[in-house]
């Protein structure tokens, strides 16, 4: 691949090794630095994730906080060949999460509900609270491993190809598993309207 973008656009091998590696020295002038804009960039998203994993916020921001511990401890041995520095990152968030989960043994209830922050006009609010009571309800029908693909989608906001990455799948099997987890959430969120 990288010999192709060197014919056609006329660039160096290490030129081009560098802009497509995603590395943190390439990124800002210090590493530092470049954990930090990670850091800033990512943490909404992360934590979002983990809080859908443990349904818990208080230990959602504690195992945030271990996730971005752990990456800053080990970001000598991220790898831009094996995916972006958002996936490296969600994986390891994942696994710091699910050590969480194991410690507990059990899993936690989100303490309150989010803040509604597209929240609309007292007539709307009620079919919206409807709306989000039958999400949540057919979310903790699910599976752990559905509510993970659609936490790490959507509260995560990754790609599939990311998703694969932290799940050690193929980006078609995270594609065709997230349809079908989405299929069947639609189904339950139908069937309770």
């Amino acid at each position: 691949m990288k010999r192709r973008l060197q014919r056609s656009c006329g660039m160096s091998g290490e030129a081009i090794a560098e802009r497509m590696s995603g590395s943190f020295e390439a990124t800002a002038s210090t590493p530092s630095e470049a954990f930090e804009a990670l850091y800033r960039r990512a943490f909404p998203r992360v934590y979002g994730y983990v809080a859908t994993l443990l349904r818990d916020r208080a230990a959602a921001e504690e195992v945030t906080a271990q996730a971005f511990e752990r990456a800053y401890r080990k970001r000598r041995s991220f790898t831009p060949s094996r995916g972006t520095q958002e996936a490296w990152l969600f994986g390891i968030a994942r696994n710091a999460a699910l050590d969480e989960l194991r410690r507990r043994k059990r899993r936690a209830v989100l303490e309150t509900d989010p803040e509604d922050v597209h929240a609309v006009g007292l007539d709307d609010e009620a079919d919206g609270a409807i709306r989000r009571e039958a999400v949540r309800a057919a979310l903790g029908r699910l599976a752990p491993r559905e509510r993970e693909l659609v936490a790490l989608k959507f509260a995560g906001g990754l790609s599939n190809e990311e998703i694969a990455r932290v799940l050690g799948i193929s980006e078609s099997n995270a594609g065709t598993r997230l349809h079908r987890t989405l299929e069947k959430l639609r189904r339950d969120c139908d069937e309770d309207a």
